[in-house]
């Protein structure tokens, strides 16, 4: 059992769960914002042009049933909202790394070989090895 539970702390303590949570529960607060700014300012704005108010829109069925239809029109567009918004914060974050990206060197040329015979790091351009003195054939000196 101990090991179950080292492992668990272990998986809890990682950064990036950490940082979900923390995305998980900022999340919940923003949606709620989203959902008050949909009910109290979006909805009343619209049933100014549309003559109705979403959230009172209902189907009646047979008996006490109904269908809520207007609060399935308020979820459309909570959602809608929401990804416009995380659309937005993503297409901003990726402009700004490309911004802050910086442009790799070139990758430059080896300036050093193998001996073929030592295997010491010598000059791209040595024709000898300082190491063994072994003459390098033409194609290693290449």
């Amino acid at each position: 059992m101990s090991g179950f539970m080292k492992e668990f702390k272990e998986f809890i303590s990682r950064g990036n769960v950490m940082d979900m949570a923390v995305g998980v529960i900022i999340g919940g607060a923003f949606s709620a914002i989203v959902g008050s700014l949909v009910d109290d300012v979006i909805n009343p704005i619209l049933g100014m042009f549309g003559g109705a108010d979403f959230s009172n829109i209902v189907i009646p069925l047979a008996g006490d049933a109904s269908i809520h239809i207007g609060s399935f029109i308020n979820a459309i567009i909570n959602f809608l909202i929401m990804a416009f918004i995380l659309f937005s914060i993503i297409k901003a974050m990726n402009k700004m790394q490309k911004m802050v990206k910086k442009e790799e060197p070139a990758e430059e040329a080896p300036t050093t070989k193998m001996c073929p015979y030592c295997k010491s790091e010598i000059n791209i351009e040595a024709t000898k090895c300082p190491c063994c003195t072994s003459d390098l054939p033409a194609e290693a000196a290449e």
